[in-house]
């Protein structure tokens, strides 16, 4: 049952997500169209490579495969973002408080916590990526609120430190916890297999290189903000 609602919660997430995110950059129609089928056919990768066990620890080249649909999103972006101006101005383009509220999504979170709580994950991996998502999550719309009036910039360089940070520890808890992992140095029952395997490895192959970038944005918008604020 939990994997079925996951399954929904997950799926949902990133459809919003990846509607919300090039409705709300200022590009055209095409472009529009061909960011979205982009994201849906990496999706579409990602739960293909799961489905064949390619994520597991326990795998040969399931490390660097998991490794690799992680990275790639955020390098392309960096990439693309350094080389054109276009680019830059599409995504500096996108309204801070939207990008905030977008976190609302890490409540779930709370699915680490349960599944924990089954004996499927193990470890600090679950408690620190479900308790980080879950705080992320719920300051989210009270800080987006505070940025929509221009009231928050120390507030949203904290939240959106913490919430990258979260993120971060997540994935180093969950590289080293992957049982039959080269890089495995946490030896906790589960560890972090529940994450290796459909619908939960769409979260780090999917959700996390996302909001990995959203937050990105966020800190550029920032900086960006600070050098046009009055010294």
């Amino acid at each position: 049952m939990l994997d079925f609602i996951g399954t929904i919660v997950l799926v949902a997430a990133i459809i919003v997500s990846i509607n919300a995110l090039t409705g709300a950059m200022p590009i055209s129609a095409s472009q529009r169209i061909a960011l979205s089928v982009g994201a849906g056919l990496w999706t579409g990768l990602a739960a293909a490579l799961a489905a064949a066990n390619l994520f597991l620890g326990t795998n040969p080249i399931g490390p660097p495969v998991i490794g690799t649909m992680i990275a790639l999103p955020l390098v392309a972006t960096a990439v693309a973002a350094s080389i054109s101006p276009s680019v830059r101005a599409s995504l500096l383009g996108m309204p801070m408080p939207f990008l905030i509220a977008l976190n609302l999504w890490r409540l779930a979170g709370g699915f680490f916590l349960l599944l924990a709580a089954e004996g499927r994950l193990g470890g600090p991996f679950p408690t620190s990526a479900g308790w980080g998502d879950v705080i992320t999550g719920v300051l989210a719309l009270p800080v987006a609120w505070l940025a929509l009036r221009g009231q928050a910039s120390p507030l949203v360089w904290a939240w959106n430190t913490f919430g990258m940070l979260d993120l971060v520890a997540a994935l180093a808890f969950g590289i080293i916890s992957a049982n039959g992992s080269p890089l495995q140095i946490i030896h906790a029952g589960q560890g972090s297999e529940a994450v290796q395997m459909l619908p939960w490895s769409l979260i780090p192959t999917v959700l996390v290189p996302m909001y990995l970038i959203v937050h990105g944005i966020i800190f550029a918008k920032l900086a960006q903000g600070s050098q046009r604020a009055p010294g």
